[in-house]
């Protein structure tokens, strides 16, 4: 089995890149983008998450099978996020809420009853 050598200046640089990332996902939060927030958010997390995949865990060399196996996790995934996206969009009891919308006094009504008894 031969492995490829990495050298320390690719490491050093996905390092900062991965730094960075986080650096504009923190300025990212503070903005106010609406509904895009998630998306931004997940966009990073994503180019995050393929660099640790491909250099750190070094599938870039990596044999045919482990590639499969990734593809398969992805795959897998992506299975699990049509099921719970097709849960949540089809309840029809949700009128108009939102990405990140609070329902207001969810649990506040339960709360002072049980305080008043």
């Amino acid at each position: 089995m031969n492995h490829q050598v990495v050298s320390v200046k690719v490491y050093a640089a996905v390092f900062c890149a991965l730094l960075a990332l986080t650096i504009t996902t923190v300025a990212l939060s503070k903005l106010d983008l609406g509904e895009f927030n998630f998306i931004a958010a997940m966009t990073i997390a994503v180019i995050k998450a393929t660099l640790v995949v491909m250099f750190f865990m070094d599938v870039r060399h990596a044999s045919s099978m482990t590639k499969l196996f990734v593809g398969a996790g992805l795959f897998w995934l992506a299975i699990m996020l049509v099921f719970l996206l097709s849960d949540y969009l089809s309840r029809g009891w949700l009128p108009g809420l939102r990405w990140g919308a609070a329902v207001p006094n969810a649990g506040l009504q339960r709360v002072t009853t049980y305080l008043t008894k």
